[in-house]
């Protein structure tokens, strides 16, 4: 029997059609939950929920649901379900879903199984919320994504820890980085090596879908980088500078970072070195007619705000095959008959930033998550075919020539309104006649800052949530710890109106 408390929704209330009860399939399997900002453990789970089956229909709690059973979310019913949608291995969204897996919900979709991870979960009464599902025969469970959850992220948030950091991804691959005896950390490794090729596995989780590639900066141009210490001594003397300078001109607020005396953006010097590919994971690569399109960030928190950026370059993309008769009945035809199947008209490779560049930029300890998780939070999304590890900065023409399929024929950025620039990364994309601009969208403010705010403006609800689950709450002293951070992260945003060096150009 469903909880007292369930409402069984009739033909025409259904959150999402089909509204008739659909035949119940082994084939068809459902997941549940409230995938609060996304990670790669939400992820995993839909990858081996869709490896059980050929459709994968996946469950989202309300707002209010989960605020009854567990605390505040983060994100919001719309924000959560587009991260859903945007999941490679999912098939339908179903917004709304009890907090309670029910019976008569999985069945009316037509789902056999429910899958969830190796731990438990339970309702306000402490009652598992699966209890249901088990009794009838029908749950099945894979194995939790070690290594990430919600409360680990949020405690980087307010601790301001960066012990996440990874140096070197390839070093850490190797178990030459890390902690952990020289055993662990190889075996560690080679977990995450599997992971990057699990989730570059196309819809059906399976078979060969993205390509998975890293950009290694040359020796020597590494070497022309400031150490950690200098670029602190440097920034110093530009504060003492600065500071004397403001004093001496009653100044109150510097100059805008982005502008000079002549109101044009300043461009440092940014060395163009070639550096070099290395391919990760064998996967599809460009097929016939496809344009190539880059696009690279930070995608830290990856979130709704990212998901509505990809997912604009590929509906931008799709209005220019349109206009090039990509979806004429023979043009679609000839795909089929060449390749047998139909695919879009642009093939999105996406650069993912190391964790010292976005720190460098961003300061505190940006970005929450490492490059491993970036990578793979964007990996697994359905509007890119192809990853880059270790993306620069600035895209050079070097770089952007001798990106794995050639120079691309558009790169697309959106307004960045988070990071604090003191020059524009794209002038050699603009150059070459390929930057485009994603317009404004409906998420266009969600971002890892944004979501950070979220919770340090809820701080006392996360520490109620934490306490709730037998977490120890996070005590005064760490919010002011990150209040200061945040502080000089302000006072170091001041210091680079000046034109910076390339030190991370590439």
């Amino acid at each position: 029997m469903p909880p007292p408390s369930e409402t069984i929704p009739v033909s025409g209330q259904w959150p999402v059609d089909p509204q008739q009860d659909v035949p119940i399939s082994e084939d068809r399997i459902w997941i549940d939950g409230c995938f609060d900002f996304a990670h790669h453990g939400h992820a995993g789970a839909m990858l081996q929920a869709r490896r059980l089956g050929t459709e994968l229909l996946v469950g989202v709690h309300s707002d209010e649901a989960i605020l009854d059973n567990k605390g505040p979310t983060v994100m919001n019913l719309k924000e959560r379900v587009a991260a859903v949608d945007a999941c490679r291995w999912a098939t339908k969204s179903i917004p709304h879903a009890p907090y309670v897996t029910s019976l008569p919900w999985i069945s009316h979709y037509g789902c056999q199984y429910v899958v969830h991870g190796d731990d438990i979960t339970s309702d306000s009464s402490g009652e598992d919320c699966y209890r249901f599902v088990k009794a009838a025969g029908r749950f099945k469970v894979v194995k939790r994504t070690p290594g990430i959850s919600t409360t680990d992220l949020v405690g980087r948030m307010l601790l301001c820890t960066k012990s996440h950091f990874i140096k070197s991804l390839d070093n850490v691959l190797l178990g030459n980085e890390g902690s952990g005896s020289e055993d662990e950390r190889k075996a560690t490794g080679k977990e995450m090596r599997q992971r990057i090729v699990d989730y570059a596995t196309d819809e059906t989780g399976h078979n060969p879908g993205s390509e998975v590639w890293s950009w290694h900066i040359s020796p020597e141009a590494r070497q022309r980088r400031p150490s950690a210490a200098a670029r602190e001594r440097h920034l110093a003397r530009r504060t003492s500078s600065y500071t004397s300078t403001l004093g001496k001109m009653n100044i109150t607020s510097p100059p805008s970072p982005t502008s000079s005396s002549s109101g044009a953006a300043q461009s440092p010097k940014i060395h163009d070195d070639p550096g070099s590919f290395h391919q990760m994971v064998l996967g599809k690569g460009p097929r016939k007619g496809q344009r190539i399109v880059y696009v690279d960030g930070g995608f830290d928190l990856f979130s709704s705000g990212h998901i509505a950026f990809l997912r604009s370059v590929v509906d931008l993309e799709e209005a220019e095959g349109k206009k090039n008769g990509w979806y004429t009945d023979e043009k679609i035809r000839e795909r089929i008959s060449e390749t047998g199947e139909n695919y879009g008209p642009a093939y999105i490779l996406a650069g993912v930033h190391e964790d010292e560049v976005i720190n460098y930029w961003k300061g505190v300890n940006y970005p929450i998550m490492n490059i491993f998780e970036r990578g793979l939070c964007v990996l697994q999304c359905k509007y890119i075919n192809a990853l880059i590890f270790g993306a620069p900065f600035t895209p050079t023409p070097t770089f952007l020539r001798t990106l794995p399929h050639g120079l691309p024929a558009a790169l697309y950025h959106g307004p960045t309104a988070f990071m604090p620039l003191t020059y524009d990364p794209y002038t050699h994309a603009k150059e070459l006649a390929i930057f485009c601009e994603v317009p404004q969208h409906d998420f266009q403010h969600v971002n890892a800052g944004e979501i950070v705010d979220r919770i340090l403006k809820s701080r006392a609800a996360y520490e109620a949530r934490q306490r709730a689950k037998g977490e120890k709450a996070v005590g005064e002293e760490a919010q002011k710890r990150r209040e200061r951070e945040r502080e000089e992260q302000e006072r170091e945003r001041a210091r680079m109106w000046k034109e910076v060096e390339g030190m991370f150009g590439g």
